[in-house]
């Protein structure tokens, strides 16, 4: 949680509520600023200890045993992950339809925003629990060994992600290496369908988005939201779900690149902060402008 800006929860829990969820909210953080401010941040940091008590208090109140969603993003610690993963573990139980979405946040762009050892917790005690996963490029790569260089490289790691648990996966902005710079993304969704015998079929969508201009953060807490917002209102239609969150996202981009570009000094944080509020009507009823493929 920031106090001014529109990252984590402040990028999340708008667009949840206005997609019909009621969102009770657990702030892992609570800093000044994001942390790309050229003057830093002030704040602090909960520790497993601190997220333990609260879910107890809950839980001593009947409070987890309506709960239908968890989202989970940025993950500090070992004593972190491993409160989440009991969290999840109980709520989890006896609940067939309760839905676990993890984005594992663990860096971007080659670089680590975690201690490098929680790849290993990460891979092992939580994206097993997941039902779906939202990685970017860098963990796509770093949770599967899989080096995205195509369509066919991000249907196997795809597929590893399945073979972990996870039985919806989203790939989010994924730029092919090529000879020359792309001035597209790519955007990869699988799901992985069981046939009642032992059977199963991945039914595997992307969509491609031209780059728009200026580097934002809070994206992939949005993209999260979305995702698990367009879900609860249309389970069984993966295809239908990728238009709505991604167009959203193109459209949200696109107003937040214009309203940075009208700044006084726009390549400071601050104008570069998402439109969050600005696209309410946006995230409620999201264009028809991209639509996804369907790949074989």
């Amino acid at each position: 949680h920031v106090v001014s800006g529109y990252v984590g929860n402040k990028a999340a829990v708008f667009p949840l509520q206005l997609l019909g969820l009621d969102v009770d909210v657990i702030n892992s953080v609570q800093f000044s600023n994001h942390t790309g401010y050229s003057k830093g941040f002030k704040g602090s940091v909960m520790d497993g200890d601190g997220l333990n008590t609260l879910l107890s208090g809950l839980d001593e109140n009947g409070l987890l045993e309506d709960i239908q969603y968890i989202l989970t993003g940025y993950i500090g610690s070992a004593t972190f992950l491993a409160a989440i993963r009991n969290v999840v573990l109980k709520v989890k139980a006896g609940k067939p339809n309760f839905r676990y979405l993890c984005d594992p946040v663990l860096g971007d762009n080659g670089k680590f925003y975690v201690p490098p050892e929680l790849v290993g917790l990460m891979k092992s005690d939580i994206i097993p629990l997941a039902d779906i996963v939202t990685p970017n490029q860098f963990e796509v790569e770093q949770l599967t060994g899989v080096s995205i260089l195509s369509l066919e490289d991000a249907k196997k790691a795809s597929a590893a992600f399945h073979d972990l648990g996870p039985p919806i996966v989203f790939l989010t902005s994924l730029e092919f290496r090529t000879e020359e710079p792309s001035d597209t993304l790519t955007i990869f969704a699988s799901q992985r369908k069981h046939s009642k015998d032992t059977s199963y079929h991945d039914e595997v969508y992307s969509i491609e988005v031209p780059k728009l201009q200026g580097a934002f953060t809070g994206t992939g807490d949005l993209t999260a939201a979305l995702i698990l917002g367009h879900l609860h209102q249309h389970p069984d239609n993966l295809k239908l779900v990728m238009e709505k969150v991604i167009n959203t996202m193109q459209a949200v981009i696109q107003r937040t690149s214009e309203a940075t570009n009208a700044c006084k000094d726009p390549k400071s944080a601050k104008a570069r902060e998402l439109q969050l509020i600005q696209s309410k009507s946006i995230i409620e009823n999201p264009p028809a402008t991209y639509e996804a493929r369907k790949i074989e």
